[in-house]
């Protein structure tokens, strides 16, 4: 039999397994509710990586698949990509994403067509489903944040959209501040001008357009819309639609602000269609963009367009590839980088440079 000393030893020792055991499991359960991936158990090589870009025809977007290629090609045998053309349209890219799904995809990056919940909720479940890291590179709406946020192995790479904004407006408020006299044709002290608008509903086309036309106020410069045009990026929308405006406008245009470079590049084609950029200076509409892709910079280089904003294609190939990795290996998302999360806790928000050289 088991003495009063002895037996209130093995109370003790008992009551010390069973706080150690509540313990254990009280930590196994935290860990998994804040962790972002768990280690992938496929060992092979090279990792696989899925990328579903919403469309090829993108200018920016292609610059940004050309440098993930070569970020592969720096470490050969390490990383493959394998790149799906949604040809914009959301059905496509679904359909492509439930095809790779039964493949061997060690990440998914998605580059969405639709920001609509209705049209991404389905797919988006079904890789959370199969428990596959996802990276979703977009500025995203509210409803995609919350949407993302139910998902355990998912982060957003953006960016600062406000900032774009800002910097276009910026670079028209130097334009205007250094050549007042050739751009107000009118002098009636106010800046009339042409917005060139991506899609529709697409959250970072409303804030470029928003705050580029805010910084130009908010420097004491009285703006007067004359058109919007909803262009969807494209440069031949803006092109035939430049020329349009240009027939109902003629010189009441001051200048020409667009979301993307491909719809300044073709707005600046319809231009010089009508004559201007001839070296006369009373035939010069400043033309601003965003993206910085190589054609505007040559384009700003021999003074036909006024300025764009840069949009780093290598940095965000390098933020997709580093951070994607570390989720595939179950590590913090942004271990061993500068990267950090804003106020969301989800997103990483690259940075928008002005470029005017």
């Amino acid at each position: 039999m088991i003495g009063g000393l002895q037996l209130k030893v093995f109370k003790k020792v008992l009551a010390l397994i069973m706080i150690t055991f509540l313990i254990t499991v009280t930590l196994i359960d935290t860990s998994q509710n804040i962790v972002y991936a768990s280690p992938n158990a496929n060992s092979k090589q090279p990792i696989k990586i899925a990328i579903f870009i919403s469309t090829f025809d993108d200018s920016y977007l292609s610059l940004v698949k050309q440098n993930l290629e070569d970020i592969q090609k720096e470490n050969e045998n390490k990383v493959e990509f394998t790149f799906f053309n949604a040809h914009g349209n959301q059905g496509i890219q679904n359909e492509s994403v439930e095809k790779a799904l039964n493949e061997d995809f060690d990440l998914f990056v998605v580059v969405l067509v639709s920001v609509a919940i209705k049209t991404v909720e389905g797919i988006f479940n079904k890789i959370n489903e199969k428990n596959i890291p996802l990276i979703i590179y977009l500025d995203p709406t509210t409803e995609i944040v919350n949407l993302a946020k139910s998902y355990n192995r998912t982060i957003i790479i953006g960016t600062n959209i406000e900032q774009s904004g800002v910097l276009e407006g910026k670079i028209i408020v130097d334009a205007w501040n250094a050549n007042k006299n050739n751009i107000d044709k009118n002098n009636d002290n106010k800046l009339q001008y042409i917005m060139l608008h991506g899609e529709t509903y697409n959250p970072t086309a409303i804030a470029r357009t928003k705050y580029s036309i805010q910084t130009i106020n908010a420097a004491g410069i009285k703006t007067e819309q004359l058109s919007l045009v909803y262009c969807n990026w494209d440069r031949e929308c803006a092109r035939i639609s430049t020329e349009s405006l240009l027939l109902k406008y003629g010189n009441k245009i001051e200048a020409i602000i667009s979301n993307n470079d491909a719809m300044a590049i073709g707005s600046l084609e319809a231009l010089q269609k009508q004559g201007y950029y001839k070296g006369d200076k009373s035939n010069y509409i400043p033309i601003v963009g965003i993206d910085a892709i190589p054609e505007a910079r040559e384009l700003i280089k021999n003074g036909f367009m006024t300025g764009t904003v840069l949009q780093d294609p290598r940095a965000a190939a390098e933020a997709i590839y580093t951070i994607g990795m570390n989720m595939i290996s179950g590590k913090y998302p942004l271990d061993s980088t500068n990267y950090k999360f804003d106020y969301t806790g989800l997103i990483v928000r690259l940075p928008y440079f002005e470029y005017n050289q």
